[in-house]
């Protein structure tokens, strides 16, 4: 299914898909990338954090990705990038993530004589693809995805084992998807009739813009009418619930257990720690940051860090959960402080009479 991996490189060839430079000898190989501790003579390892340079004084990597600020402060030859840990990233993909090379529609897969199918595609044993689906050229549809009719899987993307994408959605291009996610289920509407409850049809979708991942066992439930819409770039983490008509802002990233209810807008660049949430129907500026555990409530305004549940903005919080740890001495104070008072008026009343 993929290409044969990556040959060793040379300094100088990472250097320059990276836009970094070399200190050192630049036609130095290597076949993989390592962390420090664990690199040898074939590895390119990487510094991210300045504070751990005392590590590289037992490097045995052939080389290291290291900020500018660092160069000559080691004999072992440097990759020198602005952001090191983005140069690794690079790199690591260099070595690791290799090419597609689509092996069409394998044996074992149903594709449905209306369905249309790109080229270069990968369509694994026992996927199926009904009618009117449609796969971009160069996706690869790991063991078990179901594409449901008349969904849209865009180019180059990734659907690992299990997937299930349900009938009418849209998914962009270069989108890669975690096994067991599932994308258009049912959103959680029901009517109240009497003492049961009388299901409300889920006729919308879900789109899915370029560029987006979606982590293992997420669920991205379908617009009860309209859609459900997750921007380009967004980044969601595994066992993630976005609700019904939720629309989630380009490069966002919701972390793990994060749950997002129905009909909630969420601005872009904003980040849900893990186990985070917010309500239905508010709506939440760009640039938010929800610590893990904190719960939004009400609408919340652009370029602020927020904590707790109820979410308040990140430094009263921790002054609240600092105040927190002592409130079982404050209790014992205030009583004692209680006692006192009422001796002081007791007194008073006596001197009084």
């Amino acid at each position: 299914m993929y290409a044969e991996r990556r040959v060793r490189t040379s300094l100088a060839e990472l250097a320059k898909l990276v836009g970094g430079s070399v200190s050192g000898d630049p036609s130095i190989s290597v076949s993989g990338v390592a962390p420090l501790d664990r690199a040898g003579a074939d590895h390119i390892s990487f510094l991210a954090n300045p504070k751990y340079q005392g590590k590289l004084a037992g490097c045995k990597a052939a080389a290291v990705i290291v900020h500018p600020s660092l160069g000559g402060s080691v004999e072992v030859p440097l990759l020198l990038a602005d952001n090191p840990y983005l140069a690794f990233a690079k790199i690591l993909t260099y070595f690791e993530v290799l090419p597609h090379v689509g092996q069409g529609v394998m044996a074992g897969a149903h594709v449905h004589h209306d369905a249309t199918v790109g080229e270069d595609v990968t369509i694994s044993p026992g996927c199926v693809v009904c009618a009117g689906a449609k796969i971009g050229r160069g996706t690869c549809l790991q063991p078990n995805v179901v594409v449901g009719t008349d969904s849209v899987v865009g180019e180059d993307c990734l659907l690992h084992a299990n997937v299930t994408v349900r009938e009418k959605c849209l998914i962009g291009n270069r989108v890669i998807i975690q096994p067991g996610a599932v994308v258009g289920a049912d959103g959680f509407g029901f009517a109240p009739d009497g003492e049961t409850y009388y299901k409300i049809p889920q006729a919308g979708c879900v789109i899915i813009e370029d560029d987006v991942e979606i982590g293992a066992c997420s669920c991205i439930d379908r617009g009860t009418l309209g859609e459900t819409r997750i921007c380009r770039g967004v980044k969601i983490d595994n066992l993630v619930q976005v609700a019904h008509n939720v629309v989630v802002g380009e490069d966002t990233i919701l972390v793990s257990q994060t749950g997002i209810a129905g009909s909630t807008v969420i601005g872009r660049h904003c980040t849900f720690g893990g186990q985070a949430a917010a309500t239905g129907h508010v709506k939440v500026g760009d640039n938010v940051t929800l610590a893990a555990r904190g719960g939004i409530s009400n609408n919340v305004e652009a370029n602020q860090s927020l904590a707790g549940a109820p979410a308040m903005p990140h430094r009263e919080w921790l002054k609240a959960t600092m105040t927190m740890q002592h409130l079982p001495e404050m209790r014992r104070e205030l009583s004692k402080l209680r006692k006192k008072v009422e001796e002081l008026q007791r007194k008073l009343l006596e001197e009084k009479e």
